[in-house]
């Protein structure tokens, strides 16, 4: 059974869900893209074929300077976080051509791996560069998972949360589909100390504390918070079923 046809089996609903294409779209005409500028560069072409090797390293130099983690630590910190394990179920969500999604692919073994990102475009190049058995593409919105409950063991979201129109309902989504004792991992945007939340075309600037409490708020525990310049980490765990660890 290919990756496609097991993500669609996880669906709320596969009604009217082509399952012939290289990647599932739930969304149809729909467009949850937000209308800032900053939002809608990723439906353009160029974008999906500069992203990996110039847009993303530029992105992480803004976030976390010259002098801050290279790509490859990056990525090592966010996958150390997430503690993938053999054959866990995991969602990357805002996966862009699916340059983190192939690292957890990698890491869940024979897992169903899930990138989800709203462009058709970023999702059609990720597709096209998919190069693991288990991994899966579906064009979707954040804030409004297409998934049922409690589906996957390890939920991500790295460097796009803070680009979503509504973030903190594409969190909430976050938690609600990962399972009992799973884990969240996001890397965001981060505010200044002495800074609120701040926001400016279509790019959202989490407060401090923002993350770290709205998960709280969620019932999450084991939250970690590791802040660079611009930049934050954060993971959590959803408590186990019947509240063990």
């Amino acid at each position: 059974m290919s990756a496609v046809v097991q993500a669609a089996g996880l669906l709320k609903t596969d009604e009217g869900v082509d399952l012939g294409g290289d990647y599932l779209d739930v969304l149809g005409q729909r467009d949850p893209i937000g209308p800032h500028r900053g939002q809608q560069v990723f439906r353009r072409k160029f974008v999906a074929k500069v992203y990996e090797r110039h847009w993303r390293p530029m992105v992480s130099r803004f976030f976390f300077g010259f002098s801050g983690p290279s790509e490859e630590e990056e990525r090592r910190i966010a996958l150390e976080m997430m503690r993938i394990g053999e054959g866990d179920q995991v969602i990357d969500v805002g996966c862009g051509t699916g340059n983190y999604t192939r690292h957890l692919a990698q890491a869940a073994g024979e897992g169903l791996t899930v990138g989800l990102d709203a462009s058709e475009t970023m999702v059609a190049a990720a597709a096209e560069r998919s190069d693991r058995p288990n991994l899966a593409f579906l064009r979707g919105d954040a804030c409004a998972l297409p998934f049922e409950d409690e589906t996957f063991d390890v939920a991500c979201s790295v460097g796009v949360i803070h680009m979503v129109e509504e973030p903190m309902v594409a969190l909430g989504e976050m938690v609600r589909v990962l399972a009992p004792g799973g884990r969240i991992v996001i890397l965001a945007s981060c505010a200044r100390k002495e800074r609120q939340r701040g926001a400016r075309n279509g790019l959202t600037t989490f407060g401090r504390d923002e993350l770290t409490g709205a998960l709280r708020e969620r019932g999450l525990g084991e939250i970690e918070q590791k802040v660079i310049r611009r930049g934050q980490f954060v993971v959590a765990q959803k408590p186990a079923a019947g509240g063990g660890e």
